[in-house]
């Protein structure tokens, strides 16, 4: 074993022993389920994305333990409940991980990413899943959902052949909404509008771009632009016109 595993898992084991200190000895700690866990879980998560975002690795370190130590915590609590240990999640994850790389642990030949993609999309049904889009969280922020929906349909062939066939099906979108726009029917703007978002998150896959990436990068941009605005107002921004803070947002996209 090298240097560098042992180390990994001496800290992965000091992880586990500190969290069996603290069910049995941090009232805080004691208390929690994994119900009260489950809302912190997410912020945590969002957290290391925002991290990753920006390219702060010192942060994504920080994050990224404290995501597992949330992992750990679930598995203790499990554990306490007879429900099951935290090698039998590990475990779990590895036979599926080999059952659904036989390209690697078996006789599999692959050619490219899309073989995988599409090889581990069959795997999943033959054990059992009565829908490619049964794997896509119902909870999911519903950029995000709409992106893995698409990405596991294509899996399957469901896809446009080419790209020019999606950007068509954009302005297809576009034209009918502009359409509806005209009456004061809001459900159908609405349906309309969701179409037009749907058919731009199939492009931004099609092009290899993430749309939620690409829209959180475009908030932050906008953030550090305004509060620019902010921060250099001559006057309350109340008071501003819209020419004058767009000179400052002007100044804002050169700096920042």
């Amino acid at each position: 074993m090298t240097e560098i595993k042992q180390a990994k898992l001496d800290a992965f084991s000091r992880l586990l022993d500190i969290m069996d200190d603290l069910r049995a000895k941090c009232p805080w700690d004691m208390k929690q389920t994994m119900d009260t866990l489950r809302i912190l879980t997410i912020e945590e998560t969002y957290e290391l994305s925002d991290a990753i975002i920006q390219n702060n690795m010192s942060d994504v370190k920080e994050e990224l333990g404290d995501l597992m130590l949330h992992l750990v915590f679930y598995a203790k609590i499990a554990e306490e409940k007879q429900d099951f240990t935290m090698a039998d999640s590990l475990h779990a994850v590895c036979d599926k991980l080999i059952k659904r790389h036989p390209h690697i642990y078996g006789d599999v030949k692959v050619d490219n990413e899309e073989d995988v993609k599409r090889n581990w999309e069959q795997i999943k049904l033959s054990e059992g899943k009565k829908s490619v889009l049964s794997g896509v969280p119902s909870g999911l922020p519903a950029m995000v959902k709409a992106y893995r929906m698409q990405e596991k349909t294509a899996q399957v062939g469901f896809e446009w052949s080419h790209i020019d066939d999606v950007w068509s099906k954009v302005e297809e979108e576009i034209n009918e909404f502009k359409e509806v726009a005209k009456t004061d029917d809001l459900t159908k703007k609405e349906d309309e509008f969701g179409d037009i978002l749907f058919s731009l998150i199939n492009y931004a896959r099609f092009a290899g771009i993430n749309p939620e990436t690409a829209l959180e990068k475009v908030n932050l941009k906008f953030k550090s632009r305004f509060e620019y605005i902010e921060k250099n107002a001559p006057k309350s921004m109340e008071e501003m016109t819209l020419d004058e803070m767009d000179a400052l947002w002007n100044e804002a996209k050169v700096l920042l």
